[in-house]
């Protein structure tokens, strides 16, 4: 039965690095098109950067909502 805990306690931690993946992912596509849009067209930059911080800001909710996620399940055995 131990060894059952550790190995469900590593599934837990690897389940969340791949969790982790898809918001790094969304931070940079956030992240690009915010760079790309203030190239293109400088003098949206400031009406661009709401979106961006609100851009960033639900993506990264699904980062610590993986992160709950994690140690929710993990605490249930």
């Amino acid at each position: 039965m131990n060894v059952l805990a550790e190995i469900v306690g590593s599934v837990n931690t690897i389940g969340y690095g791949l969790a982790a993946i898809g918001p790094g992912i969304g931070v940079a596509l956030v992240f690009a098109a915010y760079i790309q849009s203030s190239a293109r067209q400088p003098e949206s930059a400031g009406y661009n950067r709401t979106w961006l911080i609100l851009g960033f800001a639900l993506v990264e909710a699904l980062a610590l909502f993986g992160l709950v996620l994690a140690f929710a399940v993990g605490g249930a055995e």
